[in-house]
């Protein structure tokens, strides 16, 4: 995160003397990213955080590729993906490549018998059905339809599930995510042209402390694989930690949209980049207002990138048969646009109540197994 966050009890400085009521210390962990010159949080633990007592089953959770150099656009239909009871087993990877997965889930259950640390990637979690709790080792947030989780990489944590109806959108991410940097002043400030600013960003404000030893089981990804870990203390045993680097949610409903006389590119959608991808928000907003404009996107081509649009809720104007928990698929090497009759029907309308997710990488993206399961073979053909 590009902002200071203090949660709990620490001590006035790093790296000193922080003594428990009954005289003995704290354990302080430094939490941090790209060596030591990226982001970081110091943390102070009621027992050390580096026992171990077992390592038990270890598997592969790597996707299986279908079609490793794809130039054909697809239509997935994510709500085929079925509901599982397991929040790891329910996450189905689609599409991927070196820097990101990106992925659909449909968990029943709450995570209640272990806790999870993704060491690979981070983790931003979109929302698209159901309520709970994200609980996590540096402290706790609600979420809802249309929020965004951001998990940074190595942190622990659990889901809390409301009930069983839950779909989730999720892109795991090699690289760091941030919001975008020509929205930042140089001090780290979100500017005044930002679609969103620091106020609606929700940071941790229930920190669990518990303080328990026992067995603990951590399934932790490492290298596509799952590594069963059983803990000697309490993953959630922070008393306090100040910093940079914590999980937060956004909801995309305080995304408030950049219009303008003609149609607007799609960066001006950005919500989070990396250094390999970056993910856009479209939202309900007014058209554009010029007398002779056209509101539907002109045609384009995807020289550069691989566009994702996953889709959430409202009238997807541009598109013919799209629904709710859509995904298509535009790669890089061929134009595309509006399918026929979309530029016609837009003219004169107003305002969109289109709601949408989308990832543009800068690699290509390969074509899971998974996701041929739920594929429309046909959608390729569909500008005919």
């Amino acid at each position: 995160m590009p902002f200071y966050h203090k949660l709990g009890s620490i001590p006035p400085k790093r790296h000193t003397q922080f003594r428990k009521p009954d005289g003995s210390l704290y354990y302080e962990q430094l939490f941090g990213t790209i060596g030591f010159d990226g982001m970081s949080t110091n943390s102070y633990h009621e027992q050390r955080p580096t026992q171990v007592k077992e390592i038990k089953n270890q598997f592969s959770v790597a996707p299986k590729i279908a079609k490793a150099n794809n130039i054909k656009s697809y239509r997935l239909k994510g709500f085929q993906i079925k509901p599982e009871n397991d929040f790891l087993e329910s996450r189905k990877t689609v599409l991927i490549n070196s820097d990101c997965a990106i992925q659909l889930a449909a968990p029943k259950q709450s995570t209640s018998d272990y806790f999870y640390k993704n060491t690979d990637a981070d983790e931003l979690i979109f929302v698209h059905k159901g309520t709970g709790k994200l609980r996590t080792m540096l402290g706790n947030l609600d979420f809802k339809y249309g929020d965004y989780l951001l998990i940074p990489r190595g942190i622990i944590y659990k889901i809390d599930f409301d009930t069983e109806d839950n779909r989730l959108f999720i892109v795991e991410s090699r690289r760091p995510i941030y919001t975008p940097k020509r929205y930042r002043n140089w001090f780290g400030q979100l500017l005044e042209h930002s679609p969103f600013c620091e106020r609606d960003i929700r940071r941790p404000e229930e920190l669990e402390t518990n303080n328990e030893s026992g067995d603990f089981l951590i399934k932790v990804k490492k290298q596509d694989d799952i590594i069963e870990m059983v803990y000697a203390s309490h993953p959630f045993d922070v008393i306090g930690y100040d910093g940079y680097n914590y999980p937060y949610a956004f909801s995309i409903h305080d995304f408030e949209p950049i219009t303008g006389r003609i149609h607007q590119p799609p960066p001006v959608h950005q919500t989070f980049e990396t250094d390999a991808f970056v993910v856009c928000s479209f939202v309900p907003r007014l058209y554009d207002y010029h007398p002779q404009s056209i509101p539907a996107p002109y045609n384009h081509s995807n020289i550069d990138s691989d566009e994702v649009l996953y889709y959430v809720d409202g009238d997807f104007m541009s598109r013919n048969d799209i629904e709710a928990g859509h995904i298509s698929l535009h790669p890089a090497g061929i134009p595309h646009g509006p399918h026929p009759g979309a530029t016609e029907r837009s003219i004169g309308k107003t305002e969109t109540e289109e709601l949408a997710v989308m990832v543009d990488t800068f690699k290509p993206l390969m074509v899971t197994e998974d996701a041929m399961k739920i594929a429309d073979d046909t959608y390729h053909t569909s500008w005919l």
